[in-house]
């Protein structure tokens, strides 16, 4: 499957997931710190299952790109990250949330740029905008 239209499911999977798991924190009163344990706990299982075949490459990866994975993957977006987008969701409508939640492929793209060596084209800097200009466009008041 092309990889334009798997970031497409992505965004379709986390735009309705956060709907659901918004509803779930209020319907069950519970804490974003609860929610994310769920969330983490079924994904764990089902991505421990998904992944078994690969599991012996974690002993051959080497322990740069396993730190790489547990400071980038493990505690800043998989911690961090979600720790703020739950209490964000907890506490504001989605459109409010979504939004500006969803301006990480901004800073994954000028990480990419600032630290990955890829070019910063007219067209990569033209669509950037666009998607900031839509973000505030959503957001502000």
């Amino acid at each position: 499957m092309k990889p334009q239209v798997l970031a497409l499911l992505t965004a379709i999977a986390w735009g309705v997931g956060g709907y659901f798991e918004k509803k779930g924190l209020h319907l069950g009163n519970l804490a974003p710190e609860m929610g994310i344990t769920i969330r983490t706990a079924v994904a764990l299982v089902i991505l421990g299952v998904v992944s078994f075949p690969q599991w012996k490459s974690v002993t051959q990866a080497g322990s740069k790109a396993l730190l790489y994975m547990i400071i980038g993957g493990g505690l800043v977006a998989g911690a961090l990250g979600m720790l703020c987008y739950y209490k964000a969701i907890k506490g504001a409508p989605l459109t409010q949330v979504m939004p500006i939640a969803f301006t990480s492929p901004l800073f994954g793209a000028l990480m990419g740029i600032l630290f990955g060596g890829e070019p910063l084209t007219f067209k990569t800097a033209a669509g950037l905008l666009l998607t900031l200009s839509g973000i505030v466009v959503l957001t502000v008041g």
